[in-house]
């Protein structure tokens, strides 16, 4: 009898998901439907779609006011799991810095963050400088904030800020 009534149960749930819920309690809140709604939508046929553009030239160029090229001290960090993660712009001194340390921070399996870039032709110049290295054109605004950086280039580790690049 249990399984004809469980048959019977999930025979039911297709005509079920198009049924109206009936409100038992409404003790306040906000309602939930807004968060439905994207859930087995029809296109409605006067609807355009706009497809937003994510290509990486549509958020160029990238600046990040808190953060300048300089000269930075190294500190003990304490951030688990961060992986290594250097920070450079598009100056001079960034690209000394990524040519000096491109194959250390390639054997580390950094990412870069490009936080102050002007366009797509210097992010390439970058990316020449440095051919096996993830480069992401990327707003370092609130890491900064974050951990209290002022100045780039700099590798970040789990324990670690430091221009200084080690082989670890």
């Amino acid at each position: 009898m249990k399984n004809l009534m469980l048959a019977g149960a999930i025979a039911a749930l297709p005509f079920l998901s198009h049924a109206e819920l009936n409100v038992i309690a409404d003790l306040g809140g906000k309602s939930a439907v807004p968060f439905y709604e994207g859930i087995n939508a029809e296109p409605q046929p006067h609807e355009q779609s706009i497809q937003p553009d994510y290509s990486e030239g549509s958020v160029l160029p990238v600046a990040t006011p808190e953060l300048t090229p300089g000269m930075v001290e190294p500190r003990a960090l304490n951030l688990p799991g961060i992986g290594a993660l250097f920070l450079i712009g598009d100056d001079g001194q960034s690209q000394e810095w990524l040519s000096r340390n491109a194959e250390l921070l390639t054997r580390r399996g950094a990412v870069g963050m490009v936080v102050n870039v002007s366009s797509s032709t210097s992010l390439q110049q970058l990316r020449q400088i440095a051919p096996n290295l993830q480069l992401a054109p990327v707003s370092g605004s609130d890491l900064a904030r974050r951990i209290k950086l002022e100045h780039y280039p700099v590798l970040i580790t789990e324990h670690s800020l430091s221009q200084q690049v080690s082989a670890q």
